[in-house]
């Protein structure tokens, strides 16, 4: 637990609030090139290597919406073939694939969030949800509240962390993500 909080505070202190100001804030997603782009009034802000789901787990091809976030979540196996035998782990586990956030963009099954496994970004390693560094989840995390009418300040992140518990956040204005190829 001590080294997660460690590895939070690194993010906390590593976040930026700097980008374009006014707009839409929306992502576009490119599965074949493995890119996630962070927009604001149709202008790229930020853009991030990503995993996208394998052949046989595709990350879903549309248009939805990201209003819902969950800071330090739970991993809870799914009932899948690919699950089985897995077991749950709690926020903040070294093991919780899930790392520091969930950030949901088709509910319940798909979402974006960190890895431990930095070194496959780049390529096709998930079940279907978008993972990228914990450091640029977290940022791009935080960003979505900031700019979506929940932002929070560092102790309230501090302290989900410190708590060793689950943050449910609803976003008040969604962000849109386009996925396609």
């Amino acid at each position: 637990m001590k080294a997660f909080v460690a590895l939070f505070l690194t993010l906390l202190f590593a976040y930026e609030t700097g980008g374009a100001s006014g707009g839409e804030v929306s992502l576009a997603v490119s599965t074949k090139k493995n890119i996630m782009e962070l927009r604001v009034g149709g202008k790229t802000l930020r853009r991030y290597d990503v995993s996208v789901g394998t052949k046989s787990h595709p990350t879903p091809h549309g248009t939805f919406r990201i209003n819902h976030i969950v800071w330090n979540p739970a991993w809870v196996p799914p009932k899948e073939k690919w699950a089985k035998g897995k077991k749950p782990t709690p926020p903040g586990d070294a093991k919780n694939p899930m790392k520091v956030v969930k950030i949901f963009f088709k509910e319940p099954d798909y979402y974006i969030h960190g890895t431990s496994h930095e070194g496959a970004l780049g390529g096709a390693a998930s079940h279907g949800c978008i993972r990228m560094s914990q450091s640029d989840a977290f940022r791009l995390g935080r960003y979505l509240m900031d700019n979506g009418g929940a932002a929070r300040s560092d102790a309230w992140y501090a302290n989900v962390f410190n708590r060793g518990t689950s943050a449910d956040v609803r976003l008040k204005a969604s962000a849109k993500i386009v996925i396609g190829p």
